[in-house]
Formats: C-alpha cells, sequence, structure tokens
C-alpha cells in the first residue's frame, strides 16, 4: 500500500512526521491509512539512519555537547514486565556547538554500554582534537576515556537542584511539573585543558526540547509514545536527519550541515524521501 502512495504525498506525510504531527493526525487530514504511515516511517527512517552514518565523517567540528533524553517504549519502566515492553529508552545526544550539527547518536539505555558505544561512535567522525562537555553523568568519564584516550578536553557541568516534592500528588501543577530549581552551577575539568568558559551543556538541553517539539514520540504526557523500538529508532533517526539538512536553523541562518560544510545548500523534504529510496 505504501508502495502506491504518490511521491507528494509521501513528501507531506514525512514532512508532518518532521513537524511533530501525530501519526493519526496525519491520517485524518492526508486520508493515508496510519499504518502506511507508520510504515513509511520506518523506512524513510532507517534510511535516514543511513544517511547519518555516510554523511558524518571526517567532521572538524571543535566545541561538542553531550547529553542524553529521557523516552520510553510500550510502557515506563516501572510497568516494562508487566506489559512486555521495552521500557525506558534513552537517546545519547552529541551536538556542535558552532555549528549546531548533531553528528552522532545513540539509542539505547542509560548504562555503561551505550554511553561507550556513544562515545566510541562520536570519536570515529572526528578528525581533530575537541572540547567535549556533559553533565555529571558517572558513565561519560570511562565512556569518553576510552574513546579518544588523551587526545581531548573534557569537562562537566555539574549542577544542584532544590528538593521539590515531585512524587507528592498533593503539590500544585505548577511544582509538579515544572523542573527543579538549579541551586548551584560547578564545572569540572576532567582531563586535557578546555576552555572552562565554554564548559556547558546550555546548547544541547535547547536542542533536546527542539527534539521533544519535533518528534512526536517524545513529546511529555500524550498517548503518543513508540510501541516498538524499531519504531522509535527510525522516528529520532528522521528527525535528526531533518533537522542537519533541511530544517534552517535561527541561530546560524542555514541547516547545520551547511554550517559544518557538509552540504551546500538545503535539502528540501522531497530531496531528503528521494535520497531514501522513496
Amino acid at each position: 500500500m505504501a508502495n502506491k502512495l504518490a511521491t507528494e504525498k509521501k513528501v507531506t506525510v514525512i514532512s508532518m512526521l518532521a513537524e511533530g504531527s501525530s501519526i493519526r493526525a496525519i491520517e485524518r487530514i492526508t486520508g493515508v491509512n496510519r499504518n502506511t504511515i507508520m510504515s513509511l516511517a520506518v523506512r524513510v527512517g532507517n534510511a535516514c539512519k543511513a544517511i547519518m552514518d555516510e554523511k558524518m565523517r571526517g567532521l572538524t567540528c571543535k566545541q561538542i555537547q553531550v547529553d542524553e533524553i529521557w523516552g520510553f517504549v510500550g510502557a515506563k519502566q516501572k510497568n516494562a514486565n508487566r506489559a512486555g515492553a521495552f521500557g525506558d529508552v534513552w537517546t545519547f545526544i552529541a551536538l556542535d556547538s558552532d555549528t549546531k550539527l548533531i553528528p552522532s547518536y545513540v539509542v539505547g539505555k542509560r548504562d555503561s554500554y551505550h554511553a561507550k558505544a556513544f562515545m566510541s561512535d562520536l570519536a570515529s567522525r572526528l578528525k581533530n582534537r575537541v572540547q567535549i562537555s556533559s553533565d555529571s553523568l558517572a558513565t561519560y568519564r570511562e565512556a569518553t576515556e576510552r574513546a579518544f584516550g588523551s587526545e581531548v578536553d573534557y569537562g562537566q557541568v555539574v549542577k544542584t537542584y532544590a528538593v521539590t516534592p515531585l512524587g507528592n500528588a498533593s503539590a500544585p501543577a505548577a511544582v509538579r511539573y515544572s523542573p527543579s530549581e538549579v541551586v548551584a552551577v560547578e564545572k569540572t575539568v576532567v582531563s586535557g585543558m578546555p576552555d572552562v568558559n565554554r564548559i556547558s551543556t546550555s546548547h544541547i538541553e535547547k536542542q533536546n526540547h527542539t527534539l521533544r517539539m519535533h518528534c512526536r514520540r517524545l513529546t511529555r504526557l500524550t498517548n503518543a509514545f513508540s510501541k516498538k523500538i524499531e519504531n522509535f529508532e527510525a522516528a529520532v533517526a528522521l528527525n535528526f536527519a531533518y533537522y542537519n539538512f533541511c530544517k534552517r536553523h535561527i541561530a546560524i541562518r542555514m541547516t547545520p550541515a551547511m554550517a559544518a560544510g557538509i552540504e551546500k545548500s538545503f535539502w528540501t523534504v522531497s530531496e531528503l524521501v528521494e535520497r531514501c529510496g522513496e
């Protein structure tokens, strides 16, 4: 069914997915069956992952910020065993502060194995010494040392938060649904000689917000979460390819791929779909 879709329909569906529309909303607007939409999204997402893997090589990034963003597949971790679901899923993301490029990401658990896989993948895409900034997640230290050795300048941002009654159902909504107040920020040099003034995770934290706005499967407090890990991975890959190659970034007035010298012009969604073999 999906292969019989006109190219214009495919472009419309992918455009709406990349801009955060839900599958059922796209079905209502376009008239395309939701199963066809999901099938197309998985195929294009898998192709986007291959495109990213090919294009993100030999990069000259100088300032990389890394962070991880939480989601879940099927059910949250506390209900995963009962529901037979994947449970909590974390996406490790790297962001070039200067070009806003996302050169690397890994989907998995928030553990040492996936942190090491993420840092190793990032290191394989860079051709020069880089400064890396992260939060205080303990697994980053070992993962960074294993991937980069001594050829990295690495610093961490350690934030101390005020204690808030998040688990108290009687607490006001403004408290329960708002992030805790940051009461202290400390920058720590882990290895090398990083520029302390540029040890920061502000840009990647803003990118996490952008990702939640544009990837429906990561929107909070909805029923739009993925039911299969394969669908989640495809959705994330589509979002990052769209962000890197198609979407004009306000801060740099071009796409991140153009700023990084990977591409010379914007990709249209039609071009992205064509490059994905659709």
